[in-house]
């Protein structure tokens, strides 16, 4: 890998440890393994990334910025509450299947014998996550779409479905498309 620009590295060195995590088999990623898929010494990862944590911390902030900037998108486009929290369901539901190996991220897998803070993080995420369809359930309410009382409930409900299906996408192997056969769930979830 020949001169390259500056933050072009980091981003190979993210979308290699990407693609390492996409293995259906999920064994241990070691620094070794990525510097060589770059082809490329260890000292050169780490010119870049202080540790591997801070890899994976990339990771996520890759995920933490696609994930909110389209939930606010939504927000933006949908002014329905139910729509909001039903295209949120989908996107959550689409990343994942587009992006298999921040699956294992997602739901820690990929965090497993990492620095604790990466998974104390992914808990803040599906805490964010679980705020926003707080926010298109309460909208919802106003619209007279179910009872302010149910809210939180049904929000809880929402990420945990989602955390199932992004489950059971990573343990089949990337087999079980999270999005399949989801619209009678979903619709079942959001009813008033």
């Amino acid at each position: 890998m020949a001169s390259t620009k500056p933050g072009q590295r980091k981003l190979q060195i993210l979308q290699a440890l990407a693609t390492m995590l996409e293995q259906p088999k999920g064994e241990k990623i070691t620094t070794a393994a990525l510097a060589a898929r770059l082809e490329v010494s260890e000292a050169a990862l780490y010119r870049h990334f202080a540790s591997k944590a801070q890899m994976f911390e990339g990771l996520i902030e890759f995920i933490e910025s696609s994930v909110f900037g389209l939930i606010n998108q939504i927000a933006e486009h949908e002014a329905g509450g139910v729509d909001q929290a039903h295209a949120s369901l989908q996107m959550l539901l689409s990343f994942a299947a587009n992006n298999p190996g921040m699956t294992r991220v997602l739901i820690g897998d990929a965090l497993v014998n990492e620095d604790e803070r990466l998974q104390l993080r992914m808990n803040q995420f599906y805490d964010k996550v679980e705020l926003a369809f707080k926010q298109s359930l309460r909208l919802a309410v106003t619209q007279g779409h179910g009872q302010e009382a149910d809210v939180a409930a049904r929000a809880g409900l929402l990420v945990s479905y989602v955390v199932g299906r992004w489950h059971r996408f990573a343990k089949s192997g990337f087999r079980q498309n999270p999005t399949e056969g989801t619209g009678l769930q979903i619709a079942l979830m959001l009813a008033a």
